[in-house]
Formats: structure tokens, sequence, C-alpha cells
């Protein structure tokens, strides 16, 4: 999953990282988390579980993932969007869903938006599969959000799926 990243660092989320999170959310969405979420997400919400990706000392990706009793639920994902293509995001997913599977998920799940193809092709080679649909779900554009999940989040597979 990783051959064409280039030479990130993942590590843990902490609080320093939040206005450079927040600054990449601004860059990745139409309709970006306030800047409280991410300080929530690292200091409140105990489900939650984050990561940033760093080349040359700078945030180019990250990932919020809450551990909802057995199912890993995947908030956001966001990278630089000049670096997108080249494994960044797939790397996240790697760490976020291979320490959730070791935490106890045993499932997966997200929302995403229908036109974002790249995405969808992300989950896709991961497994997840769409099983259903929230109408205008997206405030910004009234887009429905696509429903998908990952059933059962098989700790093997994902070893192999994350070191190809």
């Amino acid at each position: 999953m990783n051959s064409r990243a280039p030479a990130v660092t993942l590590r843990r989320m902490t609080t320093a990282d939040v206005d450079a999170v927040f600054e990449l959310d601004q860059r990745s969405f139409a309709s970006p988390w306030p800047r409280r979420s991410f300080e929530f997400e690292v200091t409140e919400n105990e489900a939650s579980h984050q990561w940033v990706a760093e080349l040359d000392g700078l945030v180019v990706g990250a990932i919020v993932v809450w551990l909802l009793v057995d199912e890993a639920h995947i908030a956001t994902i966001a990278v630089e969007p000049e670096l997108r293509g080249r494994g960044i995001a797939a790397r996240l997913v790697c760490a976020a869903l291979q320490a959730l599977a070791a935490q106890g998920a045993v499932s997966a799940a997200l929302e995403v938006r229908p036109s974002n193809e790249a995405a969808l092709r992300l989950y896709q080679r991961f497994g997840f599969v769409e099983v259903g649909r929230r109408k205008a779900y997206y405030q910004d554009n009234g887009e429905d959000a696509l429903l998908m999940d990952l059933n059962p989040l098989d700790a093997a597979a994902l070893e192999r799926l994350c070191a190809a």
C-alpha cells in the first residue's frame, strides 16, 4: 500500500498539531471541521484515536478514528492536496485500522461523498463496501453520504495489505 508514499513519518496527533491539522482540513474540504473539534478529539474524546503524517517536519496528513465499542469509525482523513495519490492516506488508514483492530475493533465504518472518487477507490482497496446512503448529508452542497463498512476487520488481511 505504501510503495509510492514519500518518506513520511506517522505518529500520534498531539495538542501541538491542532493548528496544523485544522489548517490542513481547511485546505482539504469545503466544510472543514472547526478547530475546536480537533482539540476536543485530542484532549477530551476518549473514543478518539488520531495520527498525523509528517514530511520534512510538516504535517501533511491526518486521520481521526473513533473506537465505538468494537467498531473503528473513520471520522475524517485529509492529505495535503499537492501530495494526494502518493499513498499517504493509505498509510494513515493502515496505521489506524491496525491499531484499533489490536484494541478490539472487529469492523470499521465511514461516510464518504460519492463525488470523492479517490477516497472511494482507497476504501474499496481496503475492502469497504457500500451499505447505505444518508440523503443530503453534506451541508455545503446537499450531497448524499455513502455509508461504507468493512466487516470483518481482519487483522491478518490488514497486515498483508499494509505491507504491500
